[in-house]
């Protein structure tokens, strides 16, 4: 079961590949901005890829909304530089690579497939002060879209900075929001 909506992220050490280095890393460099932590099951596979690579894509629009992200799979960051260096996809990547073999942060995150050592297909978005706003975990074969992510940020970010204000569904920046109030009850 992945860790709960609204609890703080538990502390974890570990080493990542990020712009051309070895890093450590720990639950303090989540804090204190937006983060995403961004789960696969393993290099050198199949759509792991495609998501990391879309993830890519979009990482200036995350930096500018001043998210940072953490794709985290149970392979070594040995691993996550040699994919680095022989995929154009993975090349692309300037976001943080996290090595868990120990599975400590997949544990921590509860997403930690039993029997397999793998992480599962999960996404986590943290706040600044270390609690998990929202998350998605996917079946093996369903990929996920970076831009509904993005989508997700934004409202979250808007309702961080907007109290009493809430999101409805498919919202996007700069639409209507709702103020939860006893008026509205049963006219949505």
């Amino acid at each position: 079961m992945p860790q709960a909506l609204n609890t703080a992220i538990k502390p974890f050490n570990a080493t990542a590949f990020h712009k051309g280095e070895f890093v450590d890393i720990s639950e303090k460099d989540v804090l204190g901005k937006w983060a995403v932590v961004f789960f696969y099951p393993a290099d050198f596979t199949f759509v792991c890829p495609t998501e990391l690579g879309d993830l890519a894509d979009h990482y200036e629009e995350l930096q500018k909304l001043g998210v940072e992200v953490f794709s985290v799979s149970t392979d070594t960051h040995f691993t996550h530089k040699a994919w680095h260096d022989s995929s154009d996809t993975i090349g692309k990547i300037n976001y943080y690579m996290v090595g868990d073999q120990t599975a400590t942060i997949t544990n921590n995150f509860g997403v930690l497939r039993e029997g397999q050592g793998l992480a599962d297909r999960a996404t986590f978005l943290i706040d600044p002060e270390g609690i998990i706003q929202a998350m998605e975990v996917t079946a093996e074969g369903i990929g996920r879209d970076a831009e509904d992510l993005l989508r997700k940020i934004k409202a979250a970010q808007y309702v961080a900075s907007h109290p009493g204000e809430v999101c409805p569904a498919k919202w996007k920046e700069g639409e209507a929001t709702l103020a939860p109030s006893l008026d509205l009850v049963g006219k949505i």
